[in-house]
């Protein structure tokens, strides 16, 4: 450990209304490659996502299918498991909002909030979007009435239900918002939180009669709670609430919450108010990115623009699909996704840069050295560049910025790719000075085996066994492990094929 709070990192959970796609994939592996990277470092780390299984939407997705909720819920967050395993995705926990556990958590979170005064009964009306799972204002609404997320007409509901009281909340909120500037990033979306909050709080529904799909309101069986204040509670229930409070203190409030923009005011207000109202810390950390856009759209059911990742792994590999992601998308903004642009991006960095280093090495290590890697000079002028590349990479992986440190990554298998071109140790004789070359070269190879992981770990794998060393790159930690000079050399370097063969948009 370096003496910093744990790293628990989250995703949203997914809802199993439909099944995943490579908009769910962005945040997904964005997840994985954080929690990896703070591996690297010797961070106590704790991954977690899962999927969200109650509510209309769903019951509604199993009618239509004629099967039950929960054979519904079933069957489709085991897609979503199924898409995590072809990714990759290493996580330390998959919740369901179905399992007992979480049923537990909810209830005794909302009893507290419940007895504290902040939770009553009243009846509502009004403009209500399945899809979102939310109430809408008319003037939130586009056209007529119209959902202004999913562009399709809102439904009129009237219930009586239990209600939080949100309203009491706006001085508390403003006044952590102040107190924690950098809790919610970018700073764009901590201003829009807050402009949601100055613009008045109304008392907000939490319970429902129409349905009993859900978790039911312990003090009062006939309703069940709406689905956002079963789905955030998720995240305390995973790491003990109700259950461990000594664990759950160990790693709340030190959570980094990855979400979409489109779910800001139900974790960027609603969920820091349910703590607040309950007595508990708000999150530490909400990271907000934009939409991952196709042809310029967001991705939905009735626009048929949606892709599936297993769509793209079939070619470009699984550690393809992931630099995509993380290099070509920027943590924040929208982004948009062509084919086109992953092809290039594929060719420029992994087949052209990263695969050529490593096979230009590896030719000349076997047919000059006899297949035995020399060791790096330790005056090398790669030396500097590596230092100054793992400052920045660990920098921007810090700050939830996977692109720039892929991209600080990048510069240096750029650099050690043009200090073979200057040298041509291919055109050298036999001796020190083609030995230090080399050298080098391996040595920025072990360098990038380890700053890439996070990113394209069975890739970093197999670089690390063709250089010639056992084990993993994680197996020590960071920095001292990415230190110039750990290469030892009198290994035996293997050729192989092609990391990454050359694509083309037509193949």
């Amino acid at each position: 450990m370096r003496g910093v709070p744990p790293f628990y990192v989250t995703t949203p959970i997914y809802y199993v209304n439909d099944v995943p796609h490579i908009g769910h994939a962005y945040t997904t592996v964005t997840a994985d490659a954080l929690a990896r990277w703070h591996r690297l470092n010797g961070d106590d780390t704790f991954f977690l996502t899962g999927t969200d299984e109650h509510g209309l939407k769903v019951l509604r997705a199993a009618e239509a299918n004629d099967c039950s909720p929960q054979e519904w819920a079933d069957r489709t967050s085991a897609r979503f498991r199924e898409a995590w395993d072809l990714l990759g995705i290493a996580y330390d926990d998959f919740i369901r909002t179905t399992e007992g556990r979480h049923e537990h958590a909810v209830q005794a979170l909302l009893q507290r909030i419940y007895d504290n005064g902040h939770i009553y009964k009243s009846t509502y009306s009004g403009l209500y979007c399945v899809p979102c799972e939310a109430y809408y204002a008319p003037t939130d609404l586009v056209g007529d009435e119209m959902c202004p997320v999913h562009d399709r007409p809102v439904e009129h509901l009237e219930e009586e239900n239990w209600f939080f009281r949100l309203s009491a909340f706006a001085e508390p909120l403003l006044a952590w918002y102040e107190a924690q500037s950098g809790a919610v990033t970018p700073v764009g979306k901590r201003n829009e939180a807050l402009g949601i909050i100055r613009q008045g709080l109304a008392d907000i529904s939490i319970s429902r009669t129409s349905i009993d799909w859900g978790v039911p309101v312990p003090w009062d069986p006939s309703q069940v709670f709406y689905v956002w204040y079963d789905a955030l509670i998720n995240y305390a229930t995973a790491i003990g609430y109700g259950t461990d409070r000594q664990r759950f203190d160990a790693w709340w409030p030190h959570v980094h919450h990855l979400i979409g923009k489109d779910i800001l005011r139900f974790h960027c207000v609603y969920w820091p108010a349910m703590l607040l109202a309950a007595g508990e810390e708000p999150p530490a950390n909400i990271h907000v990115h934009g939409y991952l856009l196709v042809g310029g759209a967001k991705m939905s059911k009735t626009a048929l623009n949606q892709i599936f990742p297993a769509d793209l792994v079939e070619t470009f590999g699984v550690d393809g699909f992931r630099y995509q992601f993380l290099r070509d998308q920027s943590f924040g903004p929208d982004g948009d996704f062509s084919f086109e642009g992953m092809v290039t991006r594929y060719n420029t960095d992994l087949a052209n840069n990263l695969g050529n280093l490593l096979s230009r090495v590896a030719t000349v290590v076997n047919k000059a050295c006899g297949g035995v890697g020399p060791a790096p000079h330790p005056e090398s002028p790669l030396a500097d560049v590596a230092a100054r590349v793992l400052a920045e990479a660990s920098r921007h992986w810090e700050s939830v910025a996977p692109s720039q440190a892929l991209e600080a990554t990048w510069s240096l298998v750029r650099e050690a790719n043009a200090y073979l071109e200057a040298n041509e140790p291919w055109k050298m004789p036999p001796g020190a000075e083609l030995d230090a070359v080399l050298g080098d070269a391996l040595e920025v190879l072990r360098i990038v085996a380890i700053l890439a992981t996070p990113a394209i770990p069975t890739t970093c794998a197999e670089i690390w066994r063709r250089i010639g060393l056992t084990g993993t790159p994680g197996d020590e930690p960071l920095p001292a492990s990415a230190a110039w000079g750990r290469y030892p050399g009198g290994l035996t370097v293997v050729k192989g094929d092609p990391l990454f063969p050359r694509l083309s948009v037509e193949s």
